[in-house]
Parts: structure tokens; sequence; C-alpha cells
């Protein structure tokens, strides 16, 4: 579920297909914020993810936010042995460390860039440990590690920096919790799982 100053406003919901050596994650993300009623800021978009024997090798993306599309279309080129991206933001290379900016995969929190699910840009970000914690989520105890996720350029304008602060339950390796601040704050939580 995704919350805005402690209201619910939308959901990101992500559904596995495993194969032999495949993973496939489909991404549904709805959410919109409101003023006196009016929409100021609303994200709608689907996505596909695709790794083989635990690389990244294919994502596509499409997202409309606040009515204006975005995309991303991602393969592995295994003769240059880099991921090619062909976004709104960015069209080019990136190393094959890359990972994909979303919430399921705990990799990000070991990964030195990111590429941004919506555009395809991609972001230097430095993840430092804080320390292990108690949460609870509804109505679930959890020990978790808690980690800060920030762009590594302190320089970037507002709008473009990563803050995120991330809670892992080393367990499961599943991330329970994002934080983060922007135009109010946000907290991504992990409902369910199977």
């Amino acid at each position: 579920e995704i919350f805005r100053d402690g209201e619910v406003i939308g959901y990101s919901n992500y559904f596995f297909e495993h194969g032999n050596s495949t993973i496939e994650v489909k991404n549904y993300t709805q959410f919109k914020v409101k003023l006196f009623g009016v929409v100021i800021f609303s994200i709608s978009s689907e996505s596909i993810e695709k790794h083989k024997n635990d690389k990244l090798i294919y994502f596509k993306s499409t997202t409309f936010q606040n009515d204006k599309e975005k995309y991303v279309n991602l393969n592995y080129d295994e003769s240059k042995k880099k991921i090619i991206i062909n976004g709104s933001s960015y069209k080019g290379e990136a190393n094959i460390n890359c990972v994909i900016g979303n919430w399921w995969n705990h990799k990000i929190l070991k990964a030195s860039q990111q590429i941004s699910p919506l555009s395809g840009s991609i972001k230097n970000q430095v993840v430092t440990f804080i320390g292990d914690e108690n949460i609870t989520l509804y109505g679930k105890n959890y020990l978790v590690a808690h980690y800060k996720l920030k762009s590594k350029n302190e320089n970037l304008p507002d709008n473009k920096k990563l803050d995120f602060d991330i809670w892992l339950d080393k367990k499961n390796n599943l991330i329970l919790k994002v934080a983060y601040t922007k135009m109010g704050k946000w907290e991504y939580r992990l409902k369910s799982f199977e």
C-alpha cells in the first residue's frame, strides 16, 4: 500500500513468475494525491522485468505521471555485456550491476547505481546501514535492518535527489517499508506476500 501523510492513496502490486533460471516480475502502481478534491499529482504505471541467472535482461514500463507519458525499454546486450536503455529521460548504455529502482528487489541496497523505472535515467546512490530495529506493520512484529539510500551527488536539485529510509526483513530478504518526504510524508508498506 502507498501512504501519504498517513492516508492510503494507492497501491504498488508485484506478481512473480519463476522458471528454471528465470524470474519475471510484473508491477502495477497507481495513486493520486488530492488537495481540496483536486488531483495535484498522479501516477499510473505498468511494468515487466525479467532476470535470467540472477541478471537483469529485460525491463519495459509505461507510466503516466500527471497525464504525461514516460517509458523505459531496456535489454541486456550479451555481446557488449551492457544494459541498453531507451527511456523517456535517457537513451544509452548502463553497467550490468545497475538495478531497477523498484522496492521488491533487496539488491537495490547493494547497488551503486539504479535505473529509474519511470524514465530510464541512471542515478548514482550511496546506501548506509543505520541499524537493526523492531517495527510493527499490520499487527505483525518484524526485526528489520534499517538503511538510508541517498544520491551520491549532494548538489542535485531537490526534485532529482534520492533520499529514502528502507526497512529490510533480513529473514525473508524482503523490503517491508520505504519512507521519504516530498510533497508530504510518503510510505510504501508491504501489506502481504506469498
